[in-house]
Formats: structure tokens, sequence, C-alpha cells
């Protein structure tokens, strides 16, 4: 079962290691599927650059594991913004970028916009039923670097984080506002050796930051562009299986 869904929650900006408040922005709108009836548990899961809440909800039936409860899969769509990195052009997108290679190219005030509206997510899933530490926040690419700061920064503990050819943003900032809470957070992050878009080495190198941390995420890279791939298919729904089972 799935259905489209949009509000008007609004967010303010949070302090380091503190809540997440979400009173400010609009509640994003939403792509949902129901795997049965009741469900116990959900995945968030951000799109990349340009793309849209539609993108990962064909890989729901790939992803679900032998004896999986029922499930709420939760595809939220970027706000459409001016990207600078692509001439200007309206697209969906989770913050600005300017360049790839410096904190510095991508727009802070944003990333903290979309960090609230992803926030007010998990808040919704507790109020229809769902605990913070049934939920796992997945992403892609630029909704990967939401996922990572969002996941950090929640201030109830969460069943876990997905990060797929992705990077990391504003780390030195992000490290002061982790919370002690989700500091053994279980994380699973995969990417393409031929990724031309996110290069191999900025996912390796948010990795071995979050191992610096004392965060020890599963890593696995994959002979494939900037996409996802059938192993890493079966690699992720084990990992679901394990947090959620």
């Amino acid at each position: 079962m799935k259905d489209t869904e949009s509000a008007t929650d609004r967010s303010r900006e949070s302090a380091p290691g503190e809540t997440i408040a979400t009173d400010r922005w609009p509640r994003l709108e939403t792509v949902e599927v129901t795997t049965g009836p009741d469900p116990v548990a959900a995945i968030i899961w951000l799109h990349g650059l340009g793309a849209d809440g539609h993108d990962f909800e064909p890989a729901v039936p790939q992803l679900l594991w032998p004896g999986a409860p029922a499930l709420r899969w939760v595809f939220p769509h970027a706000p459409m913004r001016s990207v600078t990195l692509n001439g200007g052009m309206q697209m969906r997108a989770w913050y600005d970028i300017l360049s790839i290679d410096s904190d510095r190219g991508h727009d802070a005030a944003g990333i903290e916009q979309s960090v609230s509206q992803v926030a007010a997510l998990v808040q919704r899933e507790q109020r229809r039923g769902i605990h913070p530490h049934r939920v796992v926040v997945a992403g892609f690419s630029q909704g990967g670097a939401i996922a990572i700061h969002l996941a950090l920064r929640y201030s109830q503990r969460l069943a876990g984080l997905v990060a797929l050819s992705t990077y990391m943003v504003h780390s030195d900032r992000l490290r002061g506002q982790a919370h002690p809470i989700n500091r053994d957070l279980p994380v699973f992050m995969a990417h393409g050796s031929m990724d031309g878009v996110v290069p191999l080495f900025m996912g390796v190198a948010a990795a071995d930051e979050l191992r610096a941390w004392g965060y020890a995420p599963e890593w696995h890279d994959y002979p494939m562009a900037h996409a996802v791939c059938p192993e890493e298919i079966v690699h992720l729904r084990a990992w679901l299986g394990k947090q959620l089972s």
C-alpha cells in the first residue's frame, strides 16, 4: 500500500548535541510504502540530487528479508531549489552545492533546513506508534549526507544509519553536534569503485572519519558507478534484517 502526503510542520535550528526542533519548515511531501498492516518499524530513505521520492520505491520488494515484520518505507521529496553547481537549475535538492570539493561549497543553511525537515518525519513516525529505536535513516548521494547529519545528531536512539554512495559535509561542526545517545549507532555504508559523481575516496573518507569518532560502520564497495547494484541490495537486506527483526 502506498500514498503521497504533505503538510506544514515547521522547525527551528538546533543546538549542538541537543534536540533537533521541528517547528519552522514545511513538512516534506512523502511517498510511502507499507508492507503489511500495523507496521512496527520504519525506514526513511532520502534520494539523491535531482531525483525524487519515487527513485528507490521499486527496491522495497528486493529489500524484504524472510520473516520481515510489517514495515513502513518513507521516501520524502527534497524541496525544489536552485543548484549553483548545475548552472542554477531548479531541481529537487537537499541543499545548494557551489562545489563538491570543500565544505565551503555546501550550503550550511540548506543542510540545517533538511536535517530539521527529516527529523520531523522521525517524530511523525513516533506519533504514529513507531519509536525512533525502530527507525532506520537512509540516504543515497546528497541524501546520504543529510542522513549522516541527522542520525548522528538525533537526540533519541535510532535503529541505524544507511549511507550509500555519499560523503560527509561540515564534519568539524557535525562532530560537535553528534548526540551521545547514538554514539554506537549501527551504520551501513556502500560505494561504487567507479563512481564518477561522488568518487570512492569521498565515501572512504567519511567512513574513516566515523571510525575516528568511535563509530563502527559496516563498509562495502562494489565495481559499479554512481548507482546501487544487486550485490549491494543483498548485503543491505541482511543488515536491515539484523537491525529490525
